[in-house]
């Protein structure tokens, strides 16, 4: 589908409309991830973040800290 087959008017939507849309599109797009293919390449290195991440749970950083440490640089 060619994105100008349908013209939405988004400076008519509120912020709240806007980001129910960005979140209606999303779902759909998570609903068929499935479907998106990935190399092997790709795979490989998922399973091998996976593997990283099961064998060492504490290497990592709870999302807030990151975050944090993230937006102090600004």
């Amino acid at each position: 589908m060619n994105p100008t087959d349908h013209s939405i008017s988004l400076e008519g939507l509120s912020i709240a409309e806007r980001i129910l849309l960005v979140e209606q599109i999303w779902d759909g797009i998570a609903a068929e991830a499935e479907a998106i293919p990935i190399t092997q390449a790709q795979r490989d290195e998922l399973d091998r973040r996976l593997a990283a991440a099961e064998a060492d749970p504490a290497a990592g950083q709870p999302w807030e800290q990151v975050r944090a440490r993230l937006e102090g640089g600004r």
